[in-house]
Parts: C-alpha cells; sequence; structure tokens
C-alpha cells in the first residue's frame, strides 16, 4: 500500500517571474487510514497583518499544506494571521533574522516573520516536478533546513517517479546556487550542528543522504531496520529524522517499536527499542536531548496503537501520551516546557489545528490554526 493524491495546475512560470522581482527586492532590504474521523473544516483564515505589525516571541508559524498560506498562532488564542506563499506549502525553517524560509510545491517562499510580509518567492532550479498541485505525492519541496549561519537553505525537492534533489539556496542573494541528487521523496532535511553536513531522509528510498556542505558531495547510507522488503509499497520507511546533541548521530524512529541511530560518519546504524506501537512521522530534539516523537496511529485497524507523542529521555525511558486523530509534526516551545504538534498529516483524517502538549503532565488541548498544518516553528 503506498503511503504517501493530486489536485489542481497553477503557473509555476508566473511564479518565476515574481520572483525574479521581489528576489531584488529582499537583497536590497538586507498514510488514509481506515477509521480514520473525517476533516474539521478549516479554520477561517486570519487577515494578513499591516507591514508595521510586530509578531511576539513565542508565536507559531505553521505550514498550511491544505491551503497556499503560513498562518501565525498565537500558542493561547490561536491563528492571528496569515501570508501567501504558495501552492500547498510543506517545510519551513525560520532563521534567527526573523525570516522563514518556505518549501511550497511552486518555489520557495521568504517571509518576514516580524512583519508578516513576503520578501521573495525564488523558483526551483529543477524540472520534471510536474503540474503544481497539492496532495501528499505532489512534486516540488519538502523538507528544509538553514545552516547554522543562516548563509544557506537547504530544500529537498519531490520529482515524482524517480530521485529527488536537494537544492543550495544562497539565502543573501535569494536564488538557487547548486542542485544535488538524494533519495526519493525527501520527507526532511537536517543539518550538523557545525554545519559541515547536510542529511536529507529519502522517504521512497529507504535512505539518508549525507551531503558534504563545502564540496556538495552526496553518500547513501541505507536506513531499513525492517529490510525494504515491499519497496515503494511498504509502509515500513523513514519519514523524519532529528540530530542528538550529544554525539552528531541521526535518530530514525519506526513504528514506534524501532529508532535507528545513524552514524553520518561511519555509515554504521544500530537499532534501539521503542514503546508507542504507532506508526510515526515527525520529530523534534530539544536543546538538553529529549527526542518527541508523533505517532500517526496503527496501520491497519487492530494492528498497533492510536495516535500519540513519544517523549524519550537521553537514558530511553519514554513517556507516551495519547493524542486525538493523527498528527504529522512536532516544535517545542523555547523553555522545553510545551510541544506544539499538527494536526495536518500527510495522508487523509488530518485536522485544521494544533495540540499543545505540556510535556511534565502529559495534558493537552487542542488549538484551531491554518489549513491542514504541516511544518511548524517556534518564533
Amino acid at each position: 500500500m503506498p503511503e504517501h493524491h493530486r489536485p489542481p495546475t497553477s503557473s509555476r512560470r508566473a511564479f518565476a517571474a515574481l520572483g525574479a522581482a521581489l528576489a531584488a527586492t529582499l537583497l536590497l532590504g538586507a498514510c488514509t487510514q481506515e477509521g480514520s474521523p473525517p476533516a474539521p473544516p478549516a479554520a477561517t483564515a486570519a487577515t494578513p497583518l499591516p507591514t508595521a505589525a510586530h509578531t511576539p516571541g513565542g508565536t507559531l508559524l505553521v505550514a498550511d499544506f491544505g491551503a497556499d498560506t503560513v498562518t501565525f498562532v498565537d500558542p493561547e488564542r490561536g491563528a492571528v494571521g496569515s501570508v501567501p506563499v504558495g501552492r500547498a506549502p510543506y517545510g519551513l525553517a525560520v532563521g534567527a533574522d526573523g525570516r522563514a524560509w518556505v518549501a511550497t510545491a511552486e518555489g520557495i517562499a521568504v517571509v518576514d516573520t516580524r512583519t508578516r510580509t513576503r520578501l521573495a518567492p525564488i523558483p526551483y532550479r529543477t524540472t520534471g516536478t510536474g503540474p503544481v498541485t497539492g496532495g501528499e505525492y505532489r512534486g516540488g519541496g519538502m523538507g528544509i533546513a538553514l545552516s547554522p549561519d543562516g548563509a544557506h537553505a537547504y530544500v529537498g525537492v519531490n520529482v515524482p517517479g524517480t530521485t529527488g534533489v536537494l537544492e543550495v539556496v544562497d539565502t543573501a542573494k535569494a536564488e538557487v546556487t547548486a542542485v544535488v541528487p538524494v533519495g526519493r521523496r525527501p520527507f526532511d532535511v537536517d543539518v550538523a550542528g557545525d554545519g559541515s553536513e547536510i542529511y536529507v531522509t529519502g522517504h521512497d528510498s529507504f535512505d539518508v543522504t549525507v551531503v558534504q556542505a563545502g564540496s556538495l558531495r552526496p553518500r547513501r547510507i541505507e536506513v531499513a531496520p525492517y529490510g525494504t522488503e515491499g519497496g515503494l509499497g511498504s509502509w515500513l520507511k523513514p519519514h523524519y529524522a532529528a540530530v542528538r546533541p550529544a554525539d552528531g548521530k541521526l535518530l530514525l524512529p519506526f513504528e514506534g517499536e524501532r529508532l535507528a541511530v545513524v552514524d553520518p560518519r561511519t555509515g554504521d546504524t544500530t537499532v534501539e527499542e521503542l514503546t508507542a506501537d504507532t506508526h510515526q512521522h515527525g520529530v523534534a530534539v530539544t536543546a538538553d536531548g529529549r527526542l518527541l516523537v508523533v505517532g500517526t496511529g496503527a496501520v491497519e485497524p487492530g494492528k498497533g496503537k492510536g495516535p500519540s507523542l513519544t517523549v524519550r529521555s537521553p537514558d530511553g525511558a519514554e513517556r507516551v501520551y495519547p493524542l486525538e486523530g493523527p498528527h504529522e509534526d512536532v516544535a517545542v516551545s523555547r523553555d522545553g516546557r510545551t510541544a506544539y504538534v499538527t494536526g495536518g498529516y500527510t495522508r487523509d483524517g488530518y485536522w485544521n489545528g494544533i495540540t499543545v502538549v505540556d510535556l511534565d503532565s502529559g495534558d493537552s488541548r487542542r488549538l484551531a490554526a491554518g489549513s491542514r498544518p504541516l511544518g511548524v516553528a517556534v518564533l
């Protein structure tokens, strides 16, 4: 059963033309599950605020995969503003300068999160991504990350039917400067703590591609603790990864049963036990080394447990907090006490909001926000 549909066409050519014009402005300015509940109607998009608006610290930013916007979310009150960025935004990354880099089906959008304005769209250099659509199999940008110094954005671009690419963006020039071959459907992109390597998780190729930041030379590491039997139809594939602060190893959860710990230098993989027994997607790691993993629910009814958030300590101890309905990705508050879990989900059964989880008690509340929100960041 393929894990990860397709809707309407828009003009990529127009997006590229707009990108050329607005890039100059930027430079001058500096898996359907049976039994899943039906998705509730989308939350009404908040009106974009004037350019003079100020965004308080702690505000959330989510990528609205079900729309063409990113939404600003007050973690107490819900959505407070939205900005158009392009069709079906997937992942986003926010730099210390307050600029958000958003991977969409059309290109990379740059948003000033402080004034809540789009600065520039940057077209992809890659061809063959197909029509600009939505849905889990759409071509275009997926995972995205920034280098520690903010000089480069790295975007995993899905090219339907074949291997994907990593596009390297010079953030000062607001343009793509290099393209590197990687695995199929690059769900996630991560960067080493010192910026020396980029890690691209290839969902449909059972791998992580390690790219040297200097030479841009790629190296493939297979990550398949269940093996690769089933190929594109397998559910047992990698989705998201996190870089462990203590030693720089990559952490990739599978099915709430197995945690693949990958040494990107040697390619060696060890497997540790997980306890949630649920199909797992998004991950985050805190400064003190806790790993948070989003569980979407059992792959088949009766074969596994429901949606959850796993909080795993560096010593391997786990707390598993149940969630209501499938979710996709997670971010953690600056103080490390609260998790924000997006309800978008790449398959059916999603909902239009965020679950806010107290990491000490496990208490949670649901907050309507955005349209099928996937990627999330804390500003």
